[in-house]
């Protein structure tokens, strides 16, 4: 096995995360709900759409790079919030934030994962990075977090909706593996009152942007636009919550139909090779999260595990895009793509299929 300095794609980077990682660890990285159906659909969905290349087309000058929120970032990906991430590395989120900025991509923090937002942003001062909520209580409550986030400079704050109820992951459970937040639940009524008048009582209240992440119609979405949310996510919690929901990239155009250019779509699911986001950019999201990537990256080399996973990855965009004949994300559009069959039986690691055949 290649040790982190040696690893050429990213076949490698998950084959030696997973030489890391304990099985439970490994289990809590991969596993979904119930029959992980809905993981399964995440990657049919992206399976399912073949891209369509141009020829004759001057792609010397190839850029990935494009903006959210008025900033520029490198690659049309973020890392995606992950709860108990210290479970891959012990500097959890303070690691995946410093990858993030050391490479010029936004990082989403998850407000159950160590050492906190604050230890968080210290790591990574100049980072682009975004706060992810559980709600666990008032609206006091929940404007003390964002003054903090505020003062620590996130530039955006997330408020997680599909987790009124928490799952039955049923490798979590066969493991007997509770992740450390899990044991102190207090407050686990105010996730599931969570309302769209509580949103709107957010909105009132605070100036930073709102991304709700985990929308999965078009009729929320556009109510999220009715209440003035800046930004959505469109999010099935990467097939962890509600078993046998639609993959991702199947909701993704009826949702940005909805809400046009009047809110920020951002997708996540199932997305771990330059391809797969190239078809999400496609269909119209703006940026793709990267979660259990990450958490792979961690699990191989920490923070520098992280940045090598988006070194392959830019490199899997930029020849993409050079082969599809764009030169600018702002040239992908339907256009591109086209219904296929998938090849293989979807899993989320289906996307590695040397993993599978010992490579």
């Amino acid at each position: 096995m290649a040790a982190l300095d040696q690893v050429t794609t990213l076949q490698e980077l998950v084959q030696l995360a997973r030489r890391r990682l304990s099985k439970v660890a490994w289990d809590y990285l991969q596993g979904g709900s119930e029959t992980e159906t809905a993981v399964a659909r995440n990657r049919l969905a992206i399976e399912r759409w073949a891209l369509r290349p141009r020829g004759c087309v001057d792609v010397r000058d190839v850029d990935p790079g494009t903006e959210l929120f008025g900033r520029r970032i490198r690659l049309p990906v973020f890392l995606a919030p992950i709860g108990s991430i210290e479970t891959f590395h012990p500097t959890g989120g303070a690691g995946a934030a410093e990858a993030a900025a050391r490479f010029g991509v936004p990082s989403m923090l998850s407000s159950v994962c160590a050492p906190g937002l604050e230890k968080v942003a210290d790591a990574a001062p100049d980072g682009f990075r975004i706060f992810q909520l559980y709600v666990r209580g008032d609206d006091g409550w929940i404007a003390e977090v964002v003054a903090r986030a505020e003062a620590k400079g996130y530039r955006a704050f997330a408020i997680t909706v599909d987790t009124a109820w928490y799952s039955r992951r049923e490798r979590d459970l066969l493991n007997r593996f509770e992740k450390p937040w899990r044991q102190n639940m207090g407050g686990i009524d105010a996730q599931r009152a969570f309302d769209w008048a509580a949103v709107a009582r957010f909105k009132a209240r605070h100036r930073i942007p709102l991304i709700l992440k985990g929308i999965m119609t078009a009729e929320d979405a556009r109510i999220a636009l009715d209440h003035g949310v800046e930004g959505i996510v469109v999010s099935n919690h990467s097939g962890r919550q509600l078993d046998h929901v639609q993959g991702t990239l199947d909701v993704l155009p009826e949702i940005v139909e909805a809400v046009g250019e009047r809110c920020l779509v951002l997708v996540d699911g199932g997305f771990c090779r330059g391809t797969d986001v190239l078809k999400a950019i496609a269909l119209g999201a703006k940026a793709v999260g990267m979660g259990r990537m990450l958490a792979a990256g961690m699990a191989a080399g920490g923070s520098d595990g992280v940045v090598r996973m988006l070194q392959i990855l830019e490199d899997e965009i930029r020849i993409a895009m050079g082969l599809l004949g764009t030169r600018r994300l702002s040239e992908l559009g339907r256009n591109h793509l086209a219904r296929a069959e998938a090849v293989r039986p979807p899993g989320f690691w289906s996307a590695f299929p040397l993993v599978a055949e010992g490579y």
